[in-house]
């Protein structure tokens, strides 16, 4: 006789009800991930955090629609190697009620 072990929660979809649960935390949680997208050996970590806050905001098909983009173009341009254009990013963010902002690098060096 086996016994039936239950199936635990995934850490994705955990990552997505937490992420759904508190807006302040998608928000800090994809301003962290989008700083990789500098960095094209680490580009796919803000694309997928940025998949996972529509995961968690209305799911893709709903952001895509939202969004004005269709569903599999969603899919690829937040996929670890996609390559959404700004329109995209722009879209999606205003989609799950997030916009892009700016700020000084303190690290960078800007001639004058």
């Amino acid at each position: 006789m086996t016994k039936k072990i239950e199936a635990a929660v995934s850490h994705y979809q955990r990552e997505i009800e937490e992420l759904r649960a508190d807006r302040d935390l998608a928000a800090a949680y994809l301003k962290l991930a989008l700083q990789s997208l500098d960095d094209p050996n680490d580009r796919a970590a803000g694309l997928l955090a940025l998949r996972s806050v529509a995961e968690a905001y209305g799911g893709l098909a709903l952001i895509a629609q939202q969004a004005g983009i269709s569903r599999e173009a969603l899919y690829r341009a937040l996929s670890a190697k996609g390559n959404p254009t700004l329109r995209t990013i722009l879209a999606v963010l205003k989609a799950v009620g997030m916009k892009l902002s700016v700020e000084l690098d303190p690290e960078s060096v800007v001639p004058a």
